[in-house]
């Protein structure tokens, strides 16, 4: 009864990378879904007959499209909004320049521009963001105990899932990169014995 999570991060947001943003989160910009060889790989690497779940963003939306447009079809899909991504509020499309203005004065994290207990004006902590990525986990575990499950979603909610797997300190994990296109995977293992109940597979694997 081994439940194999695969989450998949989404294509890159051309909109906000073109304007010099450095900050994105549950504001709905489109993806750039362009790299038909990724999504190929991508399609051909991915489990087959597998429950898929979605942030419901449409950048997340828009990369499970695409995947599926490549030949992987789901058994099943649905989107969960508390896979969304971290919602930063007033930091919202930021430039580096303008967030480190913002921060002065704030705690400061030595890899990402906060800490995870820091909460943005109007928006959500990553703590906030863990807890409801670690609900969905072991909710959705439950439901689909047994079957792979492809969840296409955000750097965020990925940092999050292995938070929860590995029992790390949230601003540990807020040193995990995760590549847009990459997949992670992260499987629930039950029965009886120390070491927990989830094992890491791999980490910001690219397919291909």
């Amino acid at each position: 009864m081994i439940t194999r999570w695969h989450f998949v991060r989404h294509a890159p947001v051309a909109t906000l990378r073109e304007a010099g943003a450095v900050v994105y989160d549950t504001h709905d910009e489109p993806a750039d879904v362009s790299d038909t060889p990724a999504f190929q790989a991508l399609a051909g690497f991915l489990p087959k007959n597998a429950v898929w779940v979605t942030s419901p963003l449409m950048r997340a939306v828009q990369t499970a499209d695409a995947i599926a447009d490549a030949g992987l079809a789901p058994a099943e899909r649905l989107a969960d909004e508390r896979l969304a991504e971290q919602h930063y509020g007033a930091w919202h499309g930021m430039t580096m320049e303008a967030l480190k203005a913002t921060l002065a004065g704030r705690p400061r994290h030595k890899t990402w521009f906060t800490t995870a207990a820091d909460q943005p004006p109007g928006g959500e902590s990553f703590v906030t963001q863990a807890a409801r990525v670690r609900a969905a986990m072991d909710q959705l575990t439950a439901r689909f105990a047994g079957r792979p499950i492809v969840a296409v979603a955000h750097g965020g909610t990925i940092r999050a899932a292995l938070a929860h797997a590995l029992g790390i300190d949230l601003d540990r994990a807020l040193t995990i990169s995760v590549d847009n296109l990459s997949t992670t995977r992260i499987d629930h293992v039950p029965g009886e014995g120390i070491g927990g109940d989830w094992r890491l597979v791999y980490t910001n694997r690219r397919a291909g």
